[in-house]
């Protein structure tokens, strides 16, 4: 029961906001209408009919105490005058199977009330006839000698506000569930602009601080993630000049060495290589160091096509010296990126494969998403030796080296771009035979 009332609540705030309104809002109007038919239709329904019945039933027993012919026609005329009845009478009829005809208001008790009325009062075979007038009912009753036809108004056996109360049950009930569905439309709209600005600053794309609207609460939330943003703009912005500080400070006595090392004499060549690359080597630490610190976080989203940027890190690799096959299905792939950390990210991957395997083979695909959106995929492939499962994801953890020579952040590196742009990045098996790095972005 219970997983089947989750199915059936809306997911979404404004679909539960307007579900909470519309609840309470058509149990009210179910009870009002239930006491209405309940009660005073019936009521009043009974009433009109005995009214009808009663008239009937006195024209009736007139007739019986005056059976001269000669006295009907004053009859008739004071039942048309002070009854509003049109009378005939056809001598000698016989009518045929008792029972009413199909009343042109069905969802009204008035053809189960008059017939009832009329067999309490008149206790003559009758039938009625509703579908013949649309303005009025014929009711015809078997005497001794003929069947007397009695044409009544309509109005007499219903009142028009039974059709005003049902319009103004049903036209408020729509007219309130309206005034909510807009006032709670405008409320949420400003919840999803708040969501959609954190996500797009998350990504790396920022739109600036959001406009305060809706809701107190609402104007509450804007204000604190603009306070947000702020404050993490700025320190993003400190650590990025102390980063570019603390790069200058570790250059330059790096640089000394480099210079110290070539003055060096002839005699001294072969250990001044072997210093040139621990140097380089540092160099290169320290590079890999700072861009880790960095993440990319300065660089700001922008259109690009992921198909160029795949074929480029895939050429770079050959360039390299990696054997690498690349498919794309797809000719063109435009998302809002930030393409240098992307190519970072990519080279990462393709640099750690080409460490430990011969061949590459790089993929490039759209995949759906549960949102209804799609995944752009980024598969890299190789035939190296893999990795256990039970290391992949520590394999992500910075300065986590599973191998010679590594810094252990290359994999760090990448997933930290790809979680910035709303994405991941998971290790599997290979289908050639060694290990796969899975980049899954949002289109």
């Amino acid at each position: 029961m219970t997983r089947i009332f989750r199915a059936l609540v809306p997911r979404g705030l404004l679909g539960r906001a307007l579900l909470i309104v519309l609840v309470p809002l058509v149990v009210l109007q179910v009870i009002s209408l239930y006491l209405f038919y309940g009660t005073h239709l019936n009521v009043i329904s009974r009433r009109l009919a005995g009214g009808v019945a009663g008239d009937v039933a006195m024209v009736v027993e007139l007739l019986a105490r005056n059976p001269d012919p000669s006295d009907r026609g004053w009859i008739f005329r004071e039942a048309a005058w002070r009854l509003d009845l049109s009378l005939a009478f056809e001598s000698g009829a016989v009518l045929g199977q008792s029972g009413s005809r199909g009343a042109s208001l069905p969802l009204l008790p008035l053809e189960e009330d008059l017939d009832d009325a009329m067999r309490e009062r008149v206790r003559l075979p009758f039938d009625t006839d509703w579908q013949s007038d649309p303005r009025s009912v014929i009711i015809r009753v078997q005497l001794h000698d003929g069947v007397l036809h009695v044409e009544a108004a309509r109005k007499r056996l219903f009142s028009g506000t039974l059709y005003l109360f049902v319009i103004w049950v049903v036209g408020s009930s729509l007219l309130l569930f309206g005034v909510a569905a807009l006032f709670m439309k405008n409320q949420v709209r400003a919840i999803r602009r708040l969501a959609e600005a954190a996500d797009a600053f998350g990504r790396g794309r920022d739109l600036g601080p959001m406009k305060p609207e809706g809701a107190a609460e609402a104007r509450q939330a804007a204000i604190a993630y603009n306070s947000m943003q702020s404050r993490i703009r700025r320190f993003v912005e400190s650590r990025t000049e102390m980063l570019a500080g603390i790069s200058h400070d570790l250059r330059t006595p790096l640089t000394r060495l480099r210079l110290g090392i070539a003055m060096l004499p002839a005699s001294v060549q072969g250990d001044a290589e072997a210093m040139t690359q621990d140097v380089e080597e540092m160099d290169r630490l320290i590079a890999a160091y700072l861009a880790f610190a960095r993440g990319e976080g300065t660089e700001q989203a922008a259109p690009a096509d992921l198909v160029e940027l795949v074929e480029e890190a895939a050429s770079k690799a050959r360039r390299d010296g990696a054997r690498v096959d690349v498919d794309i299905a797809e000719t063109e792939m435009i998302l809002p990126v930030r393409a240098d950390a992307l190519r970072r990210c990519l080279g990462n991957l393709l640099d750690n494969a080409r460490k430990h395997a011969r061949r590459i083979a790089v993929g490039l695909s759209r995949v759906p998403r549960d949102d209804a959106g799609t995944w752009a995929m980024v598969t890299v492939d190789d035939d190296g030796p893999g990795m256990p499962e039970d290391q992949r994801e520590e394999a992500f953890r910075p300065f986590a080296t599973f191998s010679a020579g590594g810094t252990g952040l290359g994999l760090a590196i990448a997933r930290d771009i790809a979680r910035a742009h709303g994405g991941d990045i998971v290790l599997e098996d290979s289908p050639l035979g060694g290990l796969r790095a899975r980049v899954r972005l949002p289109v």
